[in-house]
């Protein structure tokens, strides 16, 4: 049971005999006296822990039902003490003679209120076991009948407590186990024998007071821990850990770490701390070359490791991990070894190095390298990854002429960092290895492999110059090498077998197009006697002379009129720069027409501009140009010269049938099915205006007089000369005599100067030409072919001439039209419109708008090139 208030008498209830190291009951010590630091008992027979748990030393029999001992607590550096009274009851005579009714209730009453209460895991007895009395104050005024319910009494465990009815004695039928029960909560009710009830149901809590009868378990039954070699003393290696299944927080539950064992023995190289059980190292010295592993027994013990607590053991590994603390050394300080010359890519020598670290680590594995000796790159030197081992190669052909013996140093480390403080006695391990070059019988060599001559191009054929030369690297000689041209790519030259010499065989073209820079390159196979051979390139650099005139690469040239007067030609000249610009270019022809048409300006040393002169029309032109370099070669070359009408030289070139008129039109498929589709509604159309004349034809009407002032004709002319009429659509136009009808039609007429055309239309409907011109008109036929010519009389008329004579008789219709009979406006007259705009430079376009004679046009005069030929369609000069 649980002492109560601090510093205060404790009553613990006790059976009447107890065992040696039994767990009495706790007293809070800490409330009492809480800087204690020494505890004493008065009683010999009972021990005070830290925590207040009371235990026994020896078995105790308490031979009257109390007994009474003293806990001292003392604090030694202040010199303070406080002390507390236990007291010890027993079963009283009571309980063991059924109790006498008269004594109970003359005992003082006890108020209905919750009793604390406890009793002992695993109690030993007798039972039924007193545990406590409940009784209610109404118990004077009534007969009170007590009863109990809840776990241990109707659920499970049943039966296990029980109360008096009458006396409200509570009692224990049996052991109960702290771990599966850690406490009882119990509801007491108090009734009459009528079933009243004058109390409210009270709650009765019963605490199992835990023993110590569980072991610490270890998690594991062999723990297995790494730590590294060389690591510092205090160096973490692992923790262990164990679990106790007694009341937490207890002394039960306390529990301390030990090592009780290592193997390999001393020195101690391991610690444990008690509370945590982590493991350390107390020695700097683990070397896994030594002992790779150590063996611990441990143990734990609860009641914070006194003697009397109950304790477990288990094992625990520990590995020594490696470090690269044991550099690589060579087994042997120098090696010799050979090789013949100009060998490659061969093994000529193993070496071996010993290292004490664990196998097959990058703390084993070597590292090696050629500190000195191979500064040309011949050697190199890797490790095989199976033994270990350093293999030398060599990578790059000896020469045994240049060098007969090479010396190389050569040092090892392993692939990890060393661990270890660095001196300079022991930062590498390092040996010698002498290699012997080994001498051959050798073939010529072609050395350098590229050699060159120089031949001006123009050299005649059977000339001679020097060829490529190879040697004996025996005898630094090249007697009784023999020399054969293997790639010749144009057959110029020969090659002369015993001196390697070369003869030009053909013609030499420095300006050959598969020469680059001037150098053409053949190879040549040179051997020995015993067949050995080398190969080299001979390059011969040809000597430029002035062998090429200049010459105008684009031979075709564009302008356009309408945008530029001259066109830009540039001229190339083969030879170097020396025999080449600044050119000189001139027009060079027995004509004198083509001279006083076509002039040239320089631009640079290779371009010059060339102008047209006298407005030439449109066409294509030859003009022969001859360009002459700066030491008087020359080449005449025949340019074609485009003049066209267009903007860009791109649009001649795409409409050139159309620009110069003399294209050449391929036709396709899908252009040829065009074309019939059109013939075919052509004829259509045409069928349809035949059939339409034919019955005007039989309609005889009574022309006007001013029908000739009735046919509007718009008439641009260009420029000067002498007009011809062009139909635009293939018909004939005829005309009748004064009292005959004719049958008007669309007329294009096309007047052409100096390669200009205009078209003049000519409207009229079932109307006859005499009428406008008088009897003496003309008959005219009209050439459906384009350019054809056909005559015409005066039937132009002026502007002014027109103005005059339809402005009068237009203005009077215009004012009787739609007018009643009363002389009104009708209601659909049509209204004048106002002047919409300000500044324009066109006039109105009403049919009857009156503007001076040849004014509004002058704008047309300051167009932009584009609108060019649209102004010279339009405006009347």
């Amino acid at each position: 049971m649980l002492g109560c208030d601090a510093c205060k008498q404790v009553i613990l209830h006790v059976p009447s005999e107890l065992h040696a190291e039994k767990f009495v009951g706790r007293v809070n010590l800490k409330e009492c006296f809480k800087s204690a630091n020494l505890i004493h008992s008065s009683d010999p027979d009972f021990q005070i822990l830290e925590d207040g748990s009371v235990y026994t030393t020896n078995t105790v029999i308490l031979s009257l039902a109390k007994r009474t001992f003293t806990i001292l607590l003392f604090n030694t550096e202040t010199q303070e003490g406080r002390e507390i009274s236990v007291l010890l009851e027993g079963p009283t005579e009571v309980i063991k003679q059924g109790y006498n009714k008269e004594k109970v209730l003359s005992r003082p009453k006890r108020r209905w209120a919750p009793i604390p209460c406890s009793m002992q895991e695993n109690s030993l007895g007798p039972f039924p076991l007193f545990l406590q009395q409940i009784q209610s104050d109404t118990a004077q005024n009534y007969t009170i009948y007590y009863s109990i319910r809840g776990p241990g009494v109707d659920k499970e465990p049943l039966n296990l407590f029980y109360v008096e009815r009458d006396t409200g004695n509570l009692f224990c039928t049996g052991p109960v186990d702290r771990e599966q029960y850690e406490s009882f909560e119990l509801t007491a009710f108090a009734t009459t024998p009528d079933g009243y009830t004058p109390e409210y149901p009270l709650p009765l809590l019963i605490k199992i007071e835990d023993e110590n009868d569980n072991y610490p378990i270890f998690t594991e039954t062999t723990y297995s821990f790494t730590v590294f070699e060389n690591c510092k003393v205090g160096s973490s290696v692992g923790q262990v850990c164990a679990t106790d299944k007694d009341e937490p927080d207890t002394m039960h539950t306390r529990l301390r770490y030990t090592i009780l064992e290592q193997s390999p023995s001393p020195p101690t190289l391991f610690t444990m701390h008690p509370a945590t059980g982590i493991i350390t190292t107390t020695s700097s010295q683990l070397d896994r070359e030594l002992i790779e592993t150590y063996v611990l027994k441990i143990k734990v013990q609860d009641m914070d490791g006194q003697f009397f607590g109950l304790q477990t053991t288990a094992t625990c590994i520990i590995t020594i991990g490696d470090v690269n603390d044991n550099l690589p050394t060579f087994t042997r300080t120098s090696y010799v070894t050979s090789v013949e010359e100009n060998t490659v890519d061969v093994e000529i020598l193993r070496v071996t190095v010993q290292d004490k670290d664990l196998v097959n680590t990058p703390n084993w594995r070597a590292n090696y390298t050629i500190l000195t000796g191979n500064e040309n790159g011949n050697f190199k030197i890797v490790t095989d990854p199976q033994t270990n081992e350093g293999v030398l190669c060599v990578v790059k052909p000896l020469d045994y002429e240049e060098r007969q013996q090479v010396t190389l140093q050569i040092g090892v480390v392993n692939e990890a960092p060393y661990t270890r403080e660095v001196t300079s006695r022991s930062a590498m391990s390092t040996a010698t290895v002498t290699v012997t070059v080994k001498n051959q019988d050798e073939g010529p060599v072609c050395i350098p492999p590229a050699q060159t001559v120089r031949i001006k191009e123009n050299a005649p054929l059977g000339t001679r110059s020097n060829g490529y030369k190879a040697y004996d690297p025996e005898t630094r000689s090249s007697s009784g090498i023999r020399y054969r041209k293997l790639n010749d790519p144009r057959g110029w030259v020969t090659v002369e077998e015993n001196s390697g010499s070369i003869t030009i065989f053909r013609n030499l073209d420095r300006e050959a197009e598969t020469l680059r820079n001037g150098i053409y390159n053949i190879t040549v196979l040179a051997s020995d006697s015993a067949g050995r051979s080398c190969t080299g390139t001979l390059g011969i650099i040809l000597e430029d002379v002035n062998d090429n005139g200049p010459f105008i690469t684009r031979q075709t040239v564009v302008i356009c009129k309408t945008t530029m007067s001259s066109a830009e030609i540039v001229a190339v000249d083969p030879d170097e720069p020396v025999n080449g610009p600044p050119f000189e270019f001139r027009v060079e022809s027995s004509d004198p027409e083509v001279r006083r048409m076509w002039r040239l300006s320089r631009i640079n040393d290779t371009a010059a501009r060339l102008y047209y002169q006298n407005d030439p029309s449109f066409g294509s032109y030859r003009v022969p140009i001859r360009v002459t370099d700066r030491l008087g070669l020359s080449t005449l070359t025949s340019l074609n010269v485009i003049i066209c009408d267009c903007i860009t030289e791109s649009d001649c070139t795409t409409r050139s049938g159309e620009r110069t008129g003399n294209a050449e039109v391929r036709l396709g498929p899908w252009a040829i099915l065009a074309i019939l589709l059109g013939i075919a509604l052509l004829f259509c159309i045409l069928f349809t205006l035949v059939c339409g004349v034919s019955r005007a034809t039989k309609q005889l009407k009574v022309l006007p007089d001013d029908l000739a002032q009735q046919n509007l004709i718009v008439s641009n002319t260009e420029a000067p000369g002498d007009d011809k009429l062009y139909s635009t659509n293939g018909f004939t136009t005829h005309t009748v005599g004064t009292s005959g009808q004719g049958i008007g039609a669309t007329l294009g007429q096309g007047v052409k100067n100096g390669g200009q055309e205009t078209i003049e239309m000519v409207k009229g409907g079932h109307q006859t030409l005499d009428t406008c011109h008088g009897p003496g008109y003309h008959h005219h036929t009209m050439d459906p072919c384009r350019g054809g010519h056909v005559e015409t009389d005066n039937y132009r008329f002026t502007y002014s001439e027109w103005h005059n004579f339809t402005q009068p008789r237009l203005g009077e219709k215009v004012h009787l039209c739609d007018q009643d009979d009363v002389h009104k406006h009708a209601q659909d007259y049509v209204l004048p419109f106002n002047y919409e705009g300000r500044g324009s430079v066109a006039g109105s376009v009403g049919c009857c708008s009156d503007r001076p004679e040849e004014d509004g046009l002058e704008f047309l005069d300051h167009l932009e090139p584009k609108f060019r030929t649209l102004a010279e369609v339009c405006a009347k000069r």
